[in-house]
C-alpha cells in the first residue's frame, strides 16, 4: 500500500519506518526535503522510504498518516492538496501545551475539525492512544494492546484495521469519527497516568473480552 507520512516526528517517523519494514510504499512529507533530517529518514530506512513535500507526498499515496503536532495540523494539510477519496488516519491530539488538557473537545473533536478541513477525506482517528515508544509492533509480555478506530467510513476502517495487526495491535471499531471525543480524552487519561502518576510510557489500554 502506498502511505503518505505528513510529519517526521516520533509518532511519523515510528509508524512510517515500521510499514516500510512491513514491505508498504511509504513517503514522507515534510517542509524541505533537502534538509539533513529528511535525508536520515531514508538512511535510516535503508533506502525503504521516500521524502518529498507534502503535497508531493500526498498525491502519490492512498493512505496519508497525519502526524503533525495539533498547532501544525491545519496548517500542513492545506498544503497537501486535494485529499477527496483518500484514507487520512488522525494521530493528533489537540493538547494544550502544558498537557493539562485538549484544546477542543466533548460537542466536538480534533478528527471532526480535521474533517471540515479536507473535504471528502476518509478520516480515521487511530494511534493516539499510546505512546511512540510502543508503535512498532512490540507486545506487552505477549498481550496485544488495543488499538481504537472511530470513523464514518467502514472500508477506510477496515484498511486501517489491517495497518494497525501488522503492528501487532488488537484493532476495535470504536464507532462514528464523533467517537474521537472519546478517544481524544483517553489520550489525555494516558499521558496523565505516564507524567503525573508515576507509570511511565510502558503502558497501554487493552479491551477485554469474555
Amino acid at each position: 500500500m502506498k502511505i503518505a507520512i505528513i510529519g517526521a516526528g516520533n509518532v511519523g517517523r515510528t509508524l512510517g519506518l515500521a510499514w516500510a519494514g512491513k514491505g508498504h510504499e511509504v513517503t514522507f512529507g515534510v517542509r524541505d526535503p533537502a534538509a539533513p533530517k529528511s535525508s536520515a529518514l531514508s538512511d535510516a530506512s535503508n533506502g525503504r522510504v521516500s521524502v518529498l513535500d507534502v503535497p508531493g507526498a500526498a498525491a502519490r499515496s492512498e493512505v496519508v498518516v497525519l502526524a503533525t503536532p495539533w498547532t501544525a495540523a491545519k496548517a500542513a494539510l492545506s498544503t497537501a492538496g486535494n485529499l477527496a477519496g483518500k484514507v487520512v488516519i488522525d494521530c493528533t491530539n489537540p493538547l494544550k501545551a502544558d498537557l493539562s488538557g485538549l484544546e477542543v473537545g466533548l460537542d466536538t473533536s480534533g478528527a471532526e475539525l480535521i474533517a471540515s478541513w479536507t473535504p471528502g477525506a476518509r478520516i480515521v482517528k487511530a494511534f493516539n492512544t499510546i505512546g511512540y515508544e510502543h508503535m512498532s509492533g512490540q507486545s506487552f509480555g505477549g498481550q496485544r494492546v488495543s488499538m481504537f478506530l472511530a470513523g464514518d467510513d467502514a472500508s477506510a476502517k477496515q484498511i486501517v484495521a489491517d495497518l494497525a495487526q501488522e503492528l501487532a495491535f488488537d484493532p476495535v471499531d470504536a464507532g462514528p469519527l464523533s467517537n474521537a471525543r472519546l478517544l481524544e480524552p483517553l489520550a489525555l487519561l494516558w499521558i496523565d497516568l505516564a507524567l503525573r502518576g508515576g507509570h511511565g510510557t510502558g503502558i497501554a489500554f487493552q479491551l477485554l473480552r469474555t
